[in-house]
């Protein structure tokens, strides 16, 4: 942290890794408020638009970063080491997080939240030092229209062109064919190969915003165009819904403009409070899971599943210990619903109770 940081997107970060522990760990997947769960295929919940965020702002963080170190005359060839390196350190986390707790190499799953995060930043960061803004414009939208058409015209055997359904599209069709055994449910997998195309597009789009926000117009200039790029994307996604669902598990290209529209306009939120007004005191706990995002998700994920296996004796049966958590002494006096919503709130406070003395300190852990 030695370099002068964006505190808005600092605080933007650790509100998405905030949610994504928030949504990925209730106490009993049983009993989950209807918008921290995701939408069942078409549409979306406030918990669907957590991945993109966090997508977006790795795409934000590429084009501050680099643009730094190009500065300070890093050479291309050690950015590009660089890139491999933590792209390959971030593939894998996610494929140490997936073989916990089974340990078995025979259904592992090869997909999953950190191996699209690798790719997104790998694809997204060549482009960056190869292309300037309008090149990537046309990288990213691009990507949103072949992603398009191919959904729409490919025919998959057996049930034709077009088919967006859970079965017979052509995101399952391949990777069915290529990652059988390996998906997270049985030819499917909502961080796929084919989906990963638009997925790019929204890290890209991040790069553009990160471009706009290192130009030298006034902080209340950066602001208004961070809210009309929000709406313009948001009412976009919205209106071309009819024709190409918004839907989370495909990726699709509706999906990638309306969720960095949202994403655009949280931004625009915090960055005229913080950058804006100075108010920052509200952002604080946001601040501290921040600047060590990749740190917390991972290690409040790898947490949870260790507390997942070991085991306890209660009233005479053997429990994991989180579900003893749940029951015992959330459940109780909680409820269910109540108490499935507690446990991950509980873990957000641990998690920033362990990262304010690397706050403190100002250590940040690179990836």
């Amino acid at each position: 942290m030695t370099e002068k940081r964006l505190l808005s997107l600092d605080a933007f970060r650790g509100l998405t890794i905030a949610g994504m522990i928030l949504v990925n760990n209730p106490g009993s997947w049983k009993h989950v408020y209807a918008p921290l769960r995701h939408a069942e295929w078409n549409g979306w919940t406030p918990t669907d638009l957590v991945f993109p965020f966090f997508l977006f702002i790795i795409g934000v963080s590429i084009s501050l970063s680099f643009s730094k170190k190009m500065e300070r005359g890093i050479e291309k060839h050690e950015l590009y080491f660089k890139i491999m390196k933590r792209t390959f350190i971030l593939f894998a986390l996610g494929i140490f997080l997936a073989f916990i707790p089974r340990f078995n190499f025979a259904t592992l799953r090869i997909p999953g939240v950190l191996q699209r995060i690798a790719l997104c930043y790998l694809f997204s960061s060549f482009l960056f030092l190869k292309t300037g803004t309008k090149g990537r414009s046309m990288a990213a939208f691009s990507l949103l229209v072949f992603y398009w058409i191919i959904m729409k015209l490919v025919p998959v055997p057996g049930y034709g062109p077009g088919i967006l359904a859970y079965e017979g599209n052509l995101c399952a069709y391949i990777d069915s064919h290529l990652l059988a055994g390996h998906l997270y449910k049985p030819g499917f997998d909502p961080e796929g190969i084919l989906s990963t195309l638009p997925a790019i597009s929204t890290t890209l789009l991040g790069t553009l915003t990160g471009d706009w926000l290192r130009s030298s117009k006034e902080i209340l200039h950066k602001t208004f165009g961070i809210f009309i790029g929000g709406l313009f994307f948001t009412l976009g996604g919205l209106l071309l819904h009819p024709l190409f669902p918004i839907n989370k598990q495909l990726w699709t290209s509706t999906y990638v403009l309306f969720t960095a529209g949202v994403a655009l306009l949280l931004l625009g939120v915090c960055y005229g409070m913080i950058e804006g007004i100075g108010f920052k005191k509200w952002a604080a706990p946001f601040l501290v899971l921040g600047i060590n995002a990749i740190t917390a998700y991972v290690g409040s994920s790898l947490m949870v599943k260790l507390v997942s296996l070991i085991r306890v004796s209660a009233n005479g049966e053997v429990l994991p210990l989180k579900t003893y958590i749940y029951n015992h002494l959330l459940v109780p006096w909680a409820g269910p619903l109540n108490g499935s919503l507690i446990f991950p709130l509980l873990l957000i406070i641990l998690w920033v109770g362990i990262m304010v003395p690397l706050y403190k300190k100002k250590i940040f852990i690179k990836i």
